[in-house]
């Protein structure tokens, strides 16, 4: 097991790839959602002010 963690020298290289995959993949998930609540956000408070100008 832990020659399959040090990866033949290389586990520097390969857990640091693997790490970045995984914190790029997490933010192109977290993203768009992050983005969605912004927008609905948006959209409320426009939806908001029109009902007071009427």
């Amino acid at each position: 097991m832990s020659e399959f963690l040090r990866m033949g020298g290389y586990a520097f290289y390969v857990w640091t790839s693997y790490g970045l995959a995984f914190v790029l993949m997490t933010a192109l998930v977290v993203s768009p959602l992050i983005e969605k609540k912004r927008l609905i956000e948006g959209i409320r408070r426009k939806l908001r002010r029109e009902r007071r100008e009427k």
